[in-house]
């Protein structure tokens, strides 16, 4: 893993290019502690550059920018390629010849042998930027589910690119403001797909290539979906004996595994107390002859702590344990802006804050890469709101702690969705209501300006509705999560961004794209079976994990709350007296200071009120947070 970032103009790079290039790699050196690398042709108007995280040929060999032997394409990259050592053998075979031992490098001879179809070859998790000097073309290309970010900027005869959004904000052309849509939808939560905080900055989406053609003094872009989550019609899943989808979903968890264990240094593995981490630990200690260190997080509050359990399924597995111990303090104060900062979006909870000290704890034990268990959730059904939409019923009592947070307090509609997906997804319910909360704080010029927009309606309608149509209810549940809250939250905040604050690289076994396809096969009540979620998951994998895991219940991710602890509600209370102060609310602007002091005065009613208040309170803190360390 790495970071990337680059610029192309139309006309001769001016004199401070070179600066301009170094600025942008500062920001990125977190993401690349081994060095940067730069390659600036004033005369080309390029200049892209790569700093480093080596997993795979540790030498210099791994070094970026990689051009090819006749010059005509270079390229840098950030991720990972699986099963790159057999690609390059049959290549080989065909005549190709390496420069390096670099998985990076496979780029190079697939583009020129396959064009733009080389991204269908890639299987792993990346952010690429090459550039085609016979075609006087740039390429950007994101990995299917976007594990990898990657931002752009497009205007005026000037594309620049980054692996965060901070990096484009370095560059003397690129505007640094906050864009006041993209700051009401992080009130709300849900970002609009392929946006960002700041103006003038999108988000490549994942599974897209962005191909910019330089024709004279104009750049013209253009974007291509190269792979989508793709449902069956609605009774056209596959039938059969349910142990078929049983044991095809083991065969590509078990091959998706073994690809992601094979680097040139230590692969740890991250461990919660779910049996998707679980089962991993199990399966790769058989891949390995020996289980793989494990990382874990323990919080003071009991009833969000899974440490114990995670304990008893390291010892179970024979696996050295090396918990994080995540107190109060290390959930707000600088920890908390440093997140933000990382993250350059809000946040509702701050399972980010705690999952970067997680991979502090990583780091230094000396690992760069781990394997986690993302994706098992989005792929099998196991967030509780799916089961809402599978069953139409209620929370259970396992469920009480998430309402208000990620459950919602009560049933909610929102006609964009209703349109779009056609019933309103329980995920997204919870942000109806919060949506009801935070349009009252809203400055009036701000509203004004605003018009009839509704932050969730715009969500909706970026969502592709013809990979919706004809599908099961639990399928378009799943597409509109994947599309949205994977992309945008488990993969961000609670993923990449907090990870790479510590360069450490995340291996999510089950967001291989072969996992996926397989995944999509299987009929909704394989998914979710007599209300048990992840049916099919947890009978394929039962064996590589202890009974007592295979038996448990999901059990959501997330710190505790704020309203939970007194030293907690103290440390935020602090945090909030610093960044929401009458002032700082309207120097930003977006929000109207006497609202939101008597917002934050109010006292909850219950829990779930205060766990929704929490969200906001969160949202608030943040966005101003993120004025303060890029634009203030």
């Amino acid at each position: 893993m790495c970071g990337i970032t680059g610029f192309l103009t139309c006309e001769r790079l001016a004199p401070n290019a070179r600066r301009a290039l170094e600025r942008m790699l500062g920001v990125l050196a977190h993401r690349g502690p081994d060095g940067p690398g730069a390659l600036v042709r004033p005369e080309s108007g390029l200049a892209m550059g790569h700093t480093r995280l080596a997993i795979n040929d540790l030498g210099d060999g791994g070094a970026q920018p990689l051009t090819s032997a006749d010059g005509s394409v270079t390229a840098t990259v950030a991720g990972e390629f699986y099963g790159f050592r057999r690609v390059r053998a049959e290549l080989t075979a065909r005549g190709e010849r390496f420069a390096t031992k670099s998985d990076s490098e496979l780029v190079l001879p697939l583009y020129r042998r396959h064009g733009l179809d080389f991204a269908r070859l890639l299987r792993g998790e990346f952010a690429v930027a090459l550039f085609d000097a016979e075609r006087d073309r740039l390429v950007l290309v994101r990995d299917r589910f976007g594990v990898r970010p990657l931002f752009f900027h497009l205007r005026d005869g000037l594309l620049a690119w980054a692996s965060e959004a901070k990096a484009l904000l370095e560059h003397p052309s690129v505007p640094r403001r906050l864009s006041p849509r993209a700051s009401v939808n992080q009130l709300v939560q849900v970002m609009v797909p392929g946006t960002t905080a700041f103006e003038g900055v999108e988000a490549l989406l994942p599974g897209h290539l962005l191909v910019v053609d330089r024709e004279g003094d104009v750049l013209r872009a253009r974007t291509h979906k190269y792979w989508d989550l793709e449902f069956p019609h609605e009774g056209e899943w596959d039938g059969g004996d349910p142990q078929d989808h049983v044991d095809a979903v083991r065969s590509v968890v078990t091959d998706a595994l073994a690809a992601r264990v094979e680097a040139d240094v230590p692969v740890g593995l991250y461990l919660s107390g779910g049996m998707d981490s679980g089962a991993l630990l199990g399966m790769s200690a058989a891949l390995a002859q020996r289980p793989p260190e494990a990382f874990t997080i323990a919080f003071t509050d009991p009833a969000y702590d899974e440490s114990g359990i995670a304990a008893k399924v390291a010892e179970h597995a024979g696996a050295e344990l090396t918990t994080c111990r995540v107190g109060d303090e290390e959930l707000y104060d600088e920890h908390y802006a440093r997140a933000v900062w990382h993250s350059e979006r809000t946040f509702y909870n701050t399972l980010g804050v705690a999952k970067m000290h997680l991979s502090g704890a990583v780091s230094r034990r000396g690992f760069r890469a781990v394997l986690s268990g993302e994706g098992a959730d989005e792929l099998f059904a196991g967030y509780p709101a799916f089961a809402l939409d599978h069953t139409s019923g209620g929370p259970t009592g396992a469920d009480e702690l998430f309402v208000g947070a990620i459950l919602p307090a009560r049933a909610q509609q929102h006609a964009g969705f209703e349109r779009a997906v056609g019933f309103t997804p329980g995920w997204v319910q919870p942000w109806v209501s919060t949506w009801g909360l935070v349009r009252p704080l809203l400055a009036d010029g701000l509203l004004a300006g605003l018009g009839d927009y509704d932050p969730l309606e715009a969500v909706a309608e970026r969502l592709d509705r013809g990979a919706m149509e004809h599908r099961g209810r639990l399928d378009r549940a799943q597409y509109s999560w994947v599309k949205t809250m994977l992309d945008g939250q488990i993969l961000s905040w609670g993923g990449d961004r907090v990870d790479m604050a510590n360069a450490v690289e995340t291996r999510p076994v089950l967001l291989d794209h072969h996992v996926a396809e397989t995944a999509v096969r299987v009929p909704p009540d394989l998914r979710i079976r007599e209300g048990t979620e992840k049916w099919v998951l947890r009978e394929a994998l039962r064996h590589a994990m202890p009974d007592f895991l295979y038996e448990r219940r999901k059990f959501a991710f997330m710190a505790p709350p704020a309203h939970r602890s007194a030293e907690r509600a103290r440390r935020l209370a602090r945090l909030t007296g610093k960044y929401l102060t009458r002032a700082r609310i309207a120097e930003v602007g977006v929000c109207d200071p006497d609202r939101v002091l008597r917002f934050l005065a109010e006292a909850p009613a219950d829990n779930a009120s205060a766990n929704e208040r929490d969200k906001v309170h969160n949202h608030l803190l943040g966005l101003h947070v993120l004025h303060d360390l890029f634009i203030r």
